[in-house]
């Protein structure tokens, strides 16, 4: 093992910077076009981070041909960009409302909202599992039912159920 090949950088450490940002940024953007409930739980930042992270990391563990260097400074490119849109997000609404997406109404006053729906691609079996889950055996005995941007959702029973 050549220590000095270890702690090596082949690629110019402003490349590794720039190709960090855009790949979050890229699939930042992709994420969000497909949808909240894709990221279970998580807010869809999270799981980006995640992946991109364990992507970067990937060459500096496995390869004997790419040194550190280069995977950490990926890394820590990745991180400190979600650290900077996260700080973005929390002092502009519109910004947070862009990267990190808003509620969105599943049953308004009992009445499935079929357009939200549609734009989640979640059934009407989905839809119930959910309010079940909840405690709720019909749509009719829901005020409102929200789709978080974390993937969850909230569920406030109407007054008279």
């Amino acid at each position: 093992m050549d220590l000095s090949q270890l702690f090596s950088s082949e690629v110019p450490v402003v490349e590794s910077v720039v190709r960090g940002a855009v790949m979050y940024l890229v699939l930042l953007i992709m994420m969000r076009v497909l949808g909240q409930r894709e990221a279970g739980g998580l807010g869809v930042s999270d799981v980006l981070v995640i992946v991109l992270v364990a992507t970067a990391a990937s060459p500096g563990l496995f390869s004997a041909d790419a040194g550190l260097v280069d995977a950490l400074i990926t890394m820590a490119t990745i991180l400190l960009f979600s650290l900077a849109v996260d700080a973005l997000a929390y002092r502009s609404r519109r910004f947070a409302r862009i990267v990190k997406g808003k509620a969105r109404i599943l049953v308004l006053d009992g009445q499935v909202q079929r357009r939200a729906l549609r734009r989640e691609l979640m059934s009407d079996e989905e839809l119930a599992t959910q309010l079940r889950l909840h405690g709720v055996d019909r749509p009719e005995e829901v005020a409102r039912a929200l789709l978080e941007p974390n993937g969850m959702v909230s569920v406030k029973r109407s007054a008279d159920h």
